[in-house]
């Protein structure tokens, strides 16, 4: 039985096909996403740039769908939305398709569109996902957690995140192989004794409070908000 964890989507090739797993992308695409299901969207598409976006909605009807994303933190010129999860309100979202462009986290997203099953997760919605995966750990011997990470570097509050879904998932399980970085991660859960002190340390973080935007730390480090467990097929996350 093992887990992978890897800090960044990078090298990825060959490591997710038909395997379980967890994408995170905790400050913020990830907790946006749960955030938009919980409120009702009917799904969000994750782009690999906000031009694949634009390009996806061409021949949609407008009333159907949303464009939605960030660059430098910052909603996207003429999308609907950015990337706060605090927009994903049931007024906002309900009944709709998001199409998501964002800088880490649906590029990560995307390297794994050829996992088995691909969950969707954060602190927003952990017991939730923390259970599926241990359900799919028990049942298949094998996951792994992919960590969006900051352009291309390792990120503190997706790497914390992943280390307290590998405690969750071995607990009890003896005969268990981790890679270095799921080490690392599980280290990291002794570093950090609350989603809040993690996630404020990070640099994802200080670039949030740079942007404004220090009010969806908070909302990202809330744990348990929901217990939406989404799913991504198909280019599709439900």
């Amino acid at each position: 039985m093992k887990i992978d964890v890897h800090f960044t989507p990078l090298g990825l090739s060959g490591e997710v096909p038909g395997r379980a797993v967890v994408v995170l992308d905790v400050l913020r695409s990830t907790t946006t996403i749960v955030m938009a299901l919980a409120n009702g969207a009917k799904a969000v598409v994750p782009a690999a740039s906000s031009e694949e976006a634009v390009r996806m909605t061409s021949n949609l009807q407008r009333d159907a769908y949303l464009l939605a994303g960030e660059r430098k933190s910052l909603k996207i010129p003429g999308f609907a939305l950015g990337n706060s999860p605090r927009e994903m309100t049931p007024d906002a979202v309900a009944g709709k398709t998001l199409f998501l462009a964002t800088t880490n986290g649906t590029p990560a997203l995307v390297a794994c569109a050829d996992g088995g099953t691909v969950l969707v997760g954060g602190a927003i919605n952990f017991t939730a996902i923390a259970d599926r995966a241990r359900e799919l750990f028990t049942t298949q011997g094998d996951l792994v957690i992919v960590c969006a990470g900051r352009e291309g570097r390792f990120a503190l509050e997706d790497a914390y995140t992943a280390g307290r879904i590998v405690k969750a998932v071995k607990k009890g399980i003896r005969k268990l192989t981790l890679n270095d970085a799921a080490t690392v991660a599980l280290g990291l859960t002794t570093d950090y004794t609350t989603w809040t002190e993690a996630f404020e340390a990070s640099d994802a973080a200080r670039q949030l409070e740079e942007a404004d935007l220090g009010d969806d730390i908070a909302f990202c480090a809330k744990a348990d908000r929901c217990a939406v467990v989404p799913t991504y097929a198909d280019r599709r996350i439900t």
